[in-house]
């Protein structure tokens, strides 16, 4: 007789939220006033698309942008002790790709002073 493995119950994954799907909600939040507006008076309705668009300019213009994506500034020394990765001129393996291409790997050397 042939043992019966026991199935374990599907591990549920957290639900993702879906940036589209509160795109949706948004318009449908800010569409309903406007077309209600809308209806009332055409140029009440303008008038609130114009707020509405200068209104987002200015937030995305105001928000602070994170110093994680910033370049570091210029001529700063590094820390030493580092070890850096530096290309030479000597070749280490070419490869030949795909089509008439080839692919040059050149050898690397690790300096501690640039």
């Amino acid at each position: 007789m042939a043992a019966r493995k026991k199935r374990r119950a599907p591990v549920e994954e957290p639900e993702q939220r879906s940036a589209a799907a509160g795109g949706c909600v948004l318009v449908v939040l800010g569409g309903v006033p406007l077309a209600a507006l809308w209806a009332v008076s055409d140029v009440a309705g303008v008038l609130a698309v114009w707020v509405a668009g200068v209104a987002a300019v200015w937030w995305s213009a105001r928000r602070r942008v994170s110093d994680s994506s910033a370049t570091p500034p210029q001529g700063q020394e590094p820390p030493s002790g580092d070890v850096y990765a530096r290309e030479t001129t000597r070749v280490r393996e070419v490869r030949k790709g795909p089509g008439e291409g080839l692919t040059i790997f050149p050898e690397i050397e690790h300096v501690t002073e640039l």
